[in-house]
């Protein structure tokens, strides 16, 4: 059965002075059955940060209205567009004074098979019947630390070192872009990329139950909600993604009265 995607983006500032993740989603421009999700926390201090995650969206919109599935793989796509952020950020460190940085996923769906990337510690959940089926491995501190079974899940949630990075786009060392895909898929599949802001505050099972049992606009504004209360005054930027595939009706035959 034909599948279409349902989807929201939604962000808020969160406690903070400024806004500096960014998330959007695009359709290709002149071939059905494509899109394109991006999400990015920038760091770097006053408008560093901001820029560096507008190269990601800037980057991810530009090779994505150019890319043609015969003649390059949705890796090349994805990774092409880090990359090239990358770049633009380290130049930018030696042309003014702000020293850029920013996390990245991104989240390419055609027709019935994903591709995603990712880079530093903003996340992709693919949740298949109300349970998380995959979720990227965060390149910070407390992401190693977890997955050597040093501390638990819980612990790294509350860990003073959260926000150290080992990877990211804009540093002096090249990126670690770990890559991904699903498909075929079924219909009831649902993707999330969100920042820190919206992880560190909700368990990975709620976000998972909530997008199943939402349509994505309402799924998103309970999500953000939550991340607010949850803060309590001290919440950092949230953006988060929702792609949500459902199955659709074929059209019923159509009869005109006094015709066979």
């Amino acid at each position: 059965m034909p599948l279409i995607a349902e989807t929201c983006v939604a962000t808020h500032r969160g406690d903070r002075p400024e806004q500096q993740d960014r998330v959007a989603m695009f359709r290709h421009p002149t071939r059905s059955g494509l899109l394109l999700a991006v999400l990015a926390d920038g760091m770097g201090g006053h408008a560093g940060g901001a820029m560096a995650a507008d190269q990601v969206v800037i980057r991810a919109r530009q090779n994505f209205e150019a890319y043609m599935p015969n003649a390059e793989s949705p890796r090349e796509l994805l990774g092409g567009v880090l990359d090239e952020a990358h770049r633009v950020m380290r130049l930018t460190r030696f042309t003014s004074e702000q020293d850029p940085h920013s996390t990245a996923v991104l989240f390419l769906l055609q027709r019935d098979h994903a591709s995603w990337a990712h880079c530093g510690d903003s996340r992709l959940y693919h949740v298949r019947g109300g349970r998380v089926l995959h979720r990227t491995e965060d390149h910070s501190l407390v992401g190693a630390l977890e997955r050597s079974g040093r501390i638990d899940g819980e612990a790294a949630v509350r860990h003073p070192r959260r926000n150290v990075l080992l990877s990211c786009l804009g540093g002096d060392l090249d990126p670690e872009i770990v890559h991904g895909e699903a498909g075929p898929l079924p219909g009831g599949d649902v993707f999330v990329l969100c920042t820190d802001g919206l992880w560190s505050c909700i368990p990975e099972h709620e976000v998972a139950a909530l997008v199943q049992s939402l349509p994505p606009r309402a799924a998103a504004a309970r999500l953000i909600e939550l991340g607010r209360t949850r803060a309590s005054g001290l919440g950092d930027n949230i953006s988060v993604a929702i792609v949500k595939l459902v199955e659709r009706m074929p059209a019923a035959p159509h009869f005109v009265p006094g015709l066979r």
